[in-house]
């Protein structure tokens, strides 16, 4: 990963980059190590069975190869070395604590800040045959006592527990008379109060490294800035952690922003068009609009669900089962929903409303797409959203110091919403990662934006500002540039301004663009505390007196698409297949009685991947399944015959006149 100043230029101040370069790496064959048969079987010593981390990978996930970091990561945290991991949503990051602590001797504490998370890892895990259990509210006393009793007689691979229960006296005597193998911090950015989901019982895991210092600890998150990465090495005393940091390119999601005109008709076009028929998950920044929007999809035909903290408990767990469970499930929530959802193939993420940072939507849009298929990230904003979050900052327990860089991080999320650039380069740099090329895989490459010199205009909307008191929004300062002498105009006078009626070039929806431009520049500000009015910012005054020229987005129509599923030119991790679809479906509906079966959700028993791959390479026998994705020795015994079969009972009933269609 090439850097830019940022994330690197810090990890220098803890001294990581002599460890990186100097630091011993320990591999696997150098350590003794002991392997646990999945589901009660003997122990397996290296050299007579799986006891590296790649034969480890093939045989129970069925993945041939490590992605990035995760096989260095892996190896480190095997030699009893503590890590930092910063890996986008999708990049692998359990593998990183899963497979060491399936092979160091004990049992591995994964603490994860959720229930929903738990439950998911935990069910794909056991259909790998992983010896994977978790302790949570949801279990009662008898069942938390034998968990911990086999905890004690190291009968399991990996624990998840919350934060609050690991520091809880009776668990915590529990841990310290067991061997731990490690522990996995997930979702580490909940450490620091910068983050975009801090969580106070967080800050008890520095207790860790003073308690059992001899346990290599793995934080990982997936969205950091400097200030929040910072915050987490600082606040979990890892200031001597060998630093991870991967990519957070997501090639295969495209991202795309449109300017709300009928933000509902909109979404619809956009679900409709490209994403009929797939999972999703569309986020809204109040409960009210998630029920009425859930509402207005559900009469359209969409099956969507409603979710938010306002409603019944039972009720959120039955719509996040369904969710997971079924095919073509389109979830509307408030940011409470997806944190830790393993579904890998979520298609598309909708935001209805502009999220209040970059961190926030990055990791809300990281839910699309994580296993490497296509997928879109699309989003509806105005300038009524910059308001609605700048009031919601405003009035926030924060003290000045947390407002102000909240503030940085709202505009940083305007001018992402804004640029006529490629989308990516903006959302990367953002991270400290250097990304200078068009994508090819966002709307501002796809539909190139056609620029206009807006100087002129710019320096009117600004002389606007400036002449009716800075303290006036844009829909009053747009009536004044088309010279509209309405009462409240007449009433502060403002008729007789000499910017009153000097815009009639331009219509209101231009000009309302032209103001958004202006924010998202920095040359205005909105008055977060009052009624939203604009004032110039010394950027903007400068701007006023200089002869640049400045350029604008021109703002047209999006092209209506004729046709579903416009990702021709995506990239992704995964080489494209050719399959048939119908085939694809039948295979999917197989998934399904199967996962209903087994009482878990679909994508635990294949991904979408290896339903493709089979609907590509018409396996007929157990022998033909291996090596395909994800396919590993223990999936192959548990479901290979159950799909063998329907494939034998397909070719007799096709032969050769089932078309790739």
């Amino acid at each position: 990963m090439s850097k830019s100043t940022g994330i690197a230029s810090y990890f220098a101040d803890f001294g990581n980059e002599a460890s990186a370069k100097n630091g011993l790496k320990l591999k696997c064959k150098n350590v003794k190590l002991f392997f646990r048969e999945p589901l009660g079987g003997r122990l397996i010593t290296k050299g007579k069975g799986p006891a590296n981390p790649v034969t480890v990978l093939k045989h129970y996930f069925g993945f041939e190869r490590f992605y990035e970091k995760q096989e260095e990561i892996i190896d480190h945290l095997i030699s009893g070395q503590d890590a930092f991991v910063l890996m986008p949503t999708g990049g692998g990051k359990s593998l990183c604590y899963q497979i060491p602590a399936m092979i160091r001797p004990g049992v591995g504490i994964i603490i994860s800040p959720l229930i929903a998370l738990m439950q998911d890892q935990v069910d794909g895990l056991r259909q790998y045959g992983i010896k994977a259990y978790y302790i949570n509210s949801t279990l009662h006393s008898a069942e938390i006592r034998n968990m911990e009793k086999k905890l004690i007689s190291n009968e399991m691979d990996l624990l998840y527990v919350a934060p609050e229960r690991l520091f809880m006296p009776d668990f915590f005597q529990c841990l310290k008379k067991s061997k731990i193998s490690l522990f996995a911090i997930d979702e580490a950015h909940c450490v620091s109060q910068w983050g975009h989901d801090f969580r106070p019982e967080y800050l008890q895991l520095n207790l860790l490294h003073e308690n059992f210092p001899h346990v290599p600890r793995i934080a990982l998150t997936a969205t950091a800035d400097n200030v929040t990465c910072r915050d987490i090495l600082l606040k979990l005393h890892l200031g001597d952690a060998r630093q991870y940091v991967s990519s957070f390119d997501r090639p295969n999601i495209r991202y795309s922003v449109v300017i709300k005109k009928n933000a509902k008709s909109q979404l619809d076009h956009f679900i409709n068009q490209e994403h009929h028929g797939d999972s999703g998950i569309v986020y809204c920044l109040t409960r009210k609009k998630v029920e009425a929007t859930a509402e207005w999809l559900s009469k359209k035909g969409y099956n969507a669900l409603p979710y938010h903290a306002g409603l019944d408990a039972s009720v959120r767990m039955k719509h996040q089962r369904a969710f997971q469970e079924q095919e073509s499930v389109i979830m509307v929530a408030t940011i409470a929903f997806g944190m830790g959802i393993d579904k890998p193939n979520v298609r598309f993420v909708a935001h209805l409303d502009m999220p209040k940072n970059i961190e926030s939507y990055y990791q809300e849009t990281g839910r699309a797409g994580r296993d490497g298929e296509k997928s879109s990230a699309w989003l509806a904003y105005d300038l009524s959203d910059i308001v609605t979050i700048g009031k919601i900052l405003e009035n926030s327990e924060g003290d000045e110091a947390f407002k102000r860089i909240q503030y940085q991080r709202l505009q940083a999320m305007i001018g992402y919403c804004e640029t006529i650039n490629c989308r990516r380069p903006v959302l990367l740099n953002y991270f400290g990662e250097s990304y200078d090329k068009a994508c090819g895989n966002c709307d501002n490459c796809i539909e190139k934006v056609e620029k206009w010199d807006g100087t002129i205009a710019v320096q009117k909307a600004m002389s606007c500002i400036y002449r009716t008191g800075e303290r006036f929004g844009v829909k009053y300062l747009t009536d004044v540039l088309l010279g509209k002498e309405n009462k409240r105009i007449k009433g502060f006078r403002h008729d007789g301004v000499s910017t009153f009626g000097i815009g009639r070039e331009l219509s209101s929806h231009d000009w309302k663009s032209v103001y958004r431009q202006i924010v998202a520049a920095g040359y205005a500000e909105i008055d977060m505390k009052g009624y939203g009015g604009l004032s110039l910012t010394q950027k903007g005054r400068a701007i006023l007196k200089s002869k640049e020229t400045i350029y604008l987005r021109k703002e047209v129509a999006r092209a209506k698409k004729t046709t579903r599923r416009v990702h021709e030119k995506a990239s992704s991790e995964l080489p494209d297949l050719e399959y048939a679809h119908s085939l694809f479906e039948e295979l999917r509906q197989l998934r399904l009685d199967i996962s209903k079966e087994k009482k878990v959700p679909p994508y635990v028993i294949f991904h979408d991947r290896t339903l493709k791959e089979i609907a590509s390479r018409r396996p007929v026998s157990l022998k033909e399944m291996v090596g395909l994705y994800g396919v590993g020795d223990i999936k192959l015994k548990k479901f290979g015959q159950m799909f063998v079969d329907f494939m034998v009972q397909y070719a007799k009933e096709h032969g050769s006149e089932d078309k790739i269609t």
